[in-house]
């Protein structure tokens, strides 16, 4: 069947989780690096259709789902969201542990469960998200209609732009972003905080 983009359904989250490892590793296939297959998506992933319902949009094939959008209109409301209702459970899940030195990094998003720092959103730019698709669907628009699709969304609620962050060695994911009219506004050691307008 031909690929389509549409709201989220709840059957989605084992895709989402399966296209959040497969773009985790600077948009490139992370599955070596993790043990527990679900704990990128634990992370940057799945609280958002539950948190925010509304601002998930994907996108599917006769593969499943193949790309995804996942965002929050409100960056603090959500850290007060998933502080509440999400990071709990997952840190009794998740003990924090030492690094095996195996070449894994488990531990280290496991560590971000625990230790989580407060956002700081730019003024203006209370929204964020996430977005990732698989290698087939790239180059096809699917990314910029992804992001047109969750801008329009955010419009209808008021809210006057959006950022995101993006790991410095991201070239390709950085180049897309700007083509979409986004802009650097700080940059840190492991990247960029990018940021769009919605007005």
């Amino acid at each position: 069947m031909p690929a389509v983009l549409r709201p989220y359904h709840p059957s989605d989250q084992p895709g989402l989780y399966r296209v959040c490892l497969r773009t985790g590793e600077a948009g490139g296939d992370a599955t070596h690096l993790y043990r527990d297959p679900d704990l990128l998506g634990h992370l940057y992933a799945g609280p958002y259709p539950l948190a925010d319902p509304g601002l998930t949009f994907v996108v599917t094939d006769q593969q499943g789902v193949g790309g995804y959008v996942v965002a929050t209109a409100d960056t603090a409301g959500f850290d007060a969201w998933t502080e509440a209702h999400w990071w709990p459970g997952l840190r009794e899940r998740y003990p924090e542990r030492p690094d095996p030195r195996d070449g894994t990094e488990d531990h280290v998003l496991v560590s971000q469960i625990h230790r989580r720092e407060p956002a700081d959103p730019p003024p203006g730019f209370p929204a964020h998200l996430h977005i990732d698709l698989l290698p087939h669907l790239q180059g096809q628009g699917w990314g910029r209609r992804l992001v047109g699709t969750l801008a329009d969304a955010l419009r209808e609620r008021g809210v006057p732009g959006l950022h995101l962050g993006v790991a410095a060695r991201n070239t390709g994911a950085i180049a897309f972003y700007e083509r979409l009219g986004m802009r650097v506004d700080r940059s840190h050691p492991w990247g960029h905080r990018m940021v769009l307008p919605l007005g």
